[in-house]
């Protein structure tokens, strides 16, 4: 296929859609093409489509033209089924929304939506969705329906298949069906005559037909997502219904789930989890039977291969210790109760099957301890990250899945692990669903060399044989793709093959809809496109596309997501190395906005990343390559004259906030085109005014107009206390935001209200002197400024070194300060100065931390002052930290309500990224603004200056430090 799209079709699309939601541009081609699968298909168009009935103009444009069509939305899928030629529609920004239905029996859901965001929604009511795959951080409803999804715990009676109500579905001739609209049938009737006729006409010879009935039984009698749903067939009557059926597996080759209505499954608040380790799968399947029986909702094997790379962990939990490694299996035990009580009954009936688990260590130990739970969780969601990130270089992880009959399992396990040694993949772990019979196993090999493709040809073959002849599916749960596509006559009858492709052919009869996958003519297409991976930089040579990031980026519906920036160095890399400069060209042009400039470099995708990469670290770090030698020496200099930069800062937004708009935003605007929109911000009116400077409230402070702080003494000695001790409990660091930033109207800003619940409860404070010159580095470090970081970590330690107490025993004291973002900043400092044995190195906690811990347990909040209800958002820094349990803590303590927004995230402002591109924060905040309007609480609050600017801004709602909140609520 050529590489440019049909230009008709082009401009028919930008009609119908709008210019921006039709890219040809490289990056965006390049970027969004990439899965997590083992294949990569470049497309020649990328398209957004917003609502049903651009999907379906869409569709007839493209089956008018001939264009092959592939639906994306969280491109987490693992056999190629998500990447494609031809049209790429991205439905992850037009099709997220989520309706609760029933008390959460029910619930409507669109094929944007993740699983986390749609359980989260459920769980106040105590339910989730069925399927529960390990990625249901990123996976979305639409990923899981066009695979039939399963997971852990929802087997073969909980998948999509089975929970599914009703649907809403385009076809490939743009016909839109409701199947819960009475006048369904009626409306197929009358728009696709010859579909309903070629269903009507399948279900009727399949059941008809003895040998036909009996084979479709027994391979759907386990997991089974190869091919369609023949199943159906057999089971639904309704022909509205059993379009809806068949489109649940078809991997986007049948038409487009534009909604769905799903039935719900309880979700047990309560948990009892062990890991059970035994002498050897054949120990661990013998054990199986009974441990299903006796209610267990989630058994999970490990092969032995599994358990010693679990061992290579960071922390490894004591069931795993203790004994040598030989051969050993492990079962991950789970029982699940509604409350403890239930949970109690469960236990004590599941306590006789479990005494008699020959473990290694003599008893079967569950715990049901959340901290517990969660590191023996980390042993089985940890094999890929552990396996996938100490790949070699140029290496991509495969990872698959096979079911056979739980009787076969322990047979099939052993043969599968010598079949893996056979072939030379060494470390390949082994792993899965033990009550469902569904082994997961992960390899690493190298695409492009050839030797290492036709190991994998010769490996394929081999597996193929031994699934089937264990009587099992060749796959379970991850979709035929293009993995296992060639192999589909291998593992049904000719009669069910002439099956599958006349349901291909009476949906799809021009064949644009995801061609290759699923069904396919070609013998070796499970060999053909294969992802390469090109060595670039060592968090993008780590990465393994899964796109568990994705959801946590505040840029992701503006520009790029981690994933995205990082196959596009990959794609750079790739042009570069074939000499294609027109290609390179194009995305350096188009990678500075996209990857650079509105990156909010925040590290949230390092917390969802299964191998820990931080791309905002790789961000800052090629912004620190294209500055010039006199940025590079401007900002140097603002480190050394930080004090009068905040100042100069601050009024400046105090004049700004007195002229009349006019007069600031024409040479603000004037500024921004000639400098560049990447170094003046945009100043708007909902900008607040300047702050204080902090060491005039230091001295408000020591002087007792202002409570809690002193002011270190020139000679370190023990400075005046304003609490009930002598000594200072913590050094004070106040952020220079609030400097520069006037607190929300009727508010004394987070250092006065530190000073003042610090004071009230008897705990004293230092402040260091030469305050106003401090900074926590971020302003330097975000911007990929080393020299003026690294002048800036000195003037700190500098200070904080001099601030500590001295004399004989005197215990060096924490550091407090109060903003989330600064508080990682000056964390920073002192975690590479400790690492580089630097003996100013201190420790740094957060002021939310130091108030829950110090400061509540000594002020009794009056009932009568608290705050009717509270909206809060955390930062993404305070996420990062580990502040999320005392921020709520304070946050509870202060408010009868208190409500975490679902929709919450990073707001993009991230110093004064929100300034330079207010888009981004706009980008970032709209879920959450929209979800903040609807609970419309009385007080709104966060613990970042510039996160409370950005969430004022996106809600029209006046945001203030959750401190400021507690000043006035627990203070006398």
């Amino acid at each position: 296929m050529s590489e440019d799209a049909p230009a008709a079709l082009v401009a028919e699309l930008r009609r119908v859609l709008g210019e921006d939601q039709v890219s040809s541009r490289a990056l965006d081609r390049h970027a969004r093409a990439h899965d997590a699968s083992h294949y990569l298909l470049i497309p020649q168009l990328v398209v957004q489509v917003e609502d049903t009935a651009q999907m379906a103009a869409v569709l007839r444009a493209a089956r008018r033209h001939g264009v092959p069509v592939t639906f994306r939305s969280g491109g987490t899928s693992l056999s190629g089924q998500a990447s494609g030629t031809g049209l790429l529609i991205d439905t992850r920004r037009g099709f997220r929304r989520t309706e609760v239905l029933d008390d959460g029996a029910r619930v409507r859901v669109q094929p944007g939506a993740t699983l986390r965001s749609v359980n989260a929604r459920l769980a106040r009511h105590g339910r989730a969705l069925g399927p529960d795959p390990a990625s249901e951080a990123a996976a979305t409803v639409g990923g899981v329906i066009a695979n039939n999804s399963s997971g852990m715990a929802a087997g073969i009676t909980a998948n999509a298949a089975r929970t599914l109500e009703s649907m809403t579905m385009v076809l490939a001739s743009g016909t839109v069906v409701d199947t819960a609209d009475p006048g369904a049938e009626a409306l197929l009737a009358d728009r696709e005559p010859e579909l309903l006729a070629t269903l009507h006409d399948l279900r009727d010879r399949a059941r008809e037909d003895p040998a036909v009935r009996a084979e479709i039984g027994r391979r759907f009698a386990m997991k089974n997502t190869m091919g369609y749903a023949l199943d159906a067939l057999l089971e639904v009557d309704e022909l509205p219904h059993l379009l809806a059926r068949l489109l649940i597996g078809s991997e986007g080759t049948l038409g487009f789930v534009a909604e769905a209505v799903l039935r719900t499954v309880p979700a047990p608040a309560h948990a009892a989890t062990g890991l059970l380790v035994l002498a050897g799968v054949d120990e661990a399947a013998r054990a199986l039977p009974d441990l299903v029986a006796s209610g267990a909702s989630a058994l999970e094997l490990m092969d032995a291969t599994s358990l010693a790379v679990a061992r290579r962990a960071p922390q490894v939990p004591q069931a795993l210790t203790g004994f040598a490694l030989d051969g050993h299996a492990a079962l991950l035990v789970e029982y699940r109760g509604q409350d403890a009580a239930d949970l109690d009954q469960r236990m004590r009936e599941a306590a006789p099957v479990l005494a008699t688990v020959p473990t290694a260590a003599g008893s079967a130990e569950l715990t049901r301890d959340p901290a517990a739970r969660a590191a023996l969780w980390a042993v089985r969601k940890g094999l890929y990250a552990t396996v996938a990130g100490a790949r070699p270089a140029g290496t991509t992880a495969l990872l698959e899945d096979v079911v056979v009959p739980v009787e076969n399992l322990a047979a099939a396990c052993r043969d599968l692990a010598a079949l893996l040694a056979e072939h030379g993949y060494e470390d390949a772990v082994i792993f899965g669903h033990a009550k469902d019979g569904n082994l997961h196993f992960m390899l690493t090999e190298r695409t492009e060399d050839p030797a290492a493709l036709a190991r994998l040809e010769a490996f394929t073959e081999d597996l193929v044989e031994l699934v089937l002849r264990h009587d099992g599916n060749l796959k379970a749960e991850h979709g035929t793709g293009r993995a296992m596509a060639p192999f589909i006559d291998r593992q049904y009858s000719p009669a069910l093959v002439r099956m599958l492709w006349a349901i291909k052919d009476a949906f799809d009869p021009a064949g644009v809809l995801n061609p290759g996958v699923v069904l396919t003519r070609d013998p070796e297409a499970h060999l053909r496109d294969l992802k390469p991976v090109d060595r670039v930089e060592e968090e993008v040579d780590r990465c393994v596309e899964c796109g568990y990031c994705e959801p946590v980026c505040p840029s992701r519906d503006l520009t790029l997501t981690p994933r995205q920036r990082i196959v596009a160095r990959r794609a750079r890399a790739r042009a570069a190395a074939e000499g294609d400069e027109a290609l390179v060209a194009e995305l350096d042009t188009q990678q500075r906005y996209a990857s650079l400039e509105t990156c909010a470099a925040d590290g949230m995708c390092q917390t969802a990343c299964p191998v820990g990469i931080d791309t905002g670290a790789l961000v800052k770090r090629l912004r620190g390559q294209d500055h010039h030698r006199l940025e590079v020496a401007a900002w140097t200099g603002a480190a050394r004259h930080w004090g009068p930069a905040t100042a100069a800062a601050g009024r400046a937004l105090d004049v700004a906030s007195r002229l009349p708009s006019a007069a600031v935003t024409a040479p603000n605007r004037a500024a921004r085109t000639l400098l560049g929109a990447d170094t003046i911000p945009l100043w708007s009116e909902d900008l607040p005014g300047g702050g204080t400077r902090r060491s005039t409230l230091a001295r408000q402070a020591a002087s007792g107009s202002v409570a809690g702080a002193d002011r270190a003494a020139s000679d370190r000695a023990p400075a005046p206390t304003s609490g009930t001790g002598t000594i200072p409990a913590a050094i004070f660091l106040p952020s220079c935001q609030g400097a520069m930033f006037a607190p929300a109207a009727g508010s004394p800003g987070a250092q006065s209200a530190v000073a003042e619940l610090c004071a009230a409860a008897g705990v004293s404070l230092r402040v260091p002197e030469g305050i106003d010159s401090l900074c926590c580095g971020t302003p330097w470090s975000s911007k990929g400024f080393a020299a003026g970081h690294e002048a800036m970590a000195e003037r700190v330690l500098d200070a904080v070194a001099a601030a500590q107490p001295a004399g004989p025993g005197a215990e060096p004291l924490p550091v407090v300060v109060d903003a989330s973002s600064c508080t990682e900043g000056v964390a920073g400092i002192m975690r590479q100065a400790q690492e580089r044995g630097d003996p100013r190195a201190a420790t740094v906690i957060d002021a939310v931390a130091l108030v829950t811990r110090e400061v509540l347990p000594r002020l009794e909040p009056e009932p009568s002052r608290k705050v009717p209800s509270l909206v809060l958002h955390p930062t993404c820094s305070s996420t990062r930290g580990g502040l999320g349990g005392e921020l709520e803590t304070l946050a509870r303590a202060v408010a009868v309500q208190v409500e975490i927004p679902q929709d919450w995230g990073c707001c993009g402002f991230a110093g004064d990224r929100g300034m330079l591109h207010p888009e981004l924060t706009a980008a970032a905040t709209r879920a959450e603004a929209a979800e903040v309007a609807a609970i419309d609480a009385a007080e709104h609050a966060s613990c970042n200056r510039a996160c409370e600017i950005a969430l004022t801004r996106a809600t029209g709602k006046d945001y203030r430090h959750l401190l400021e909140l507690a000043a006035q609520v627990l203070v006398p």
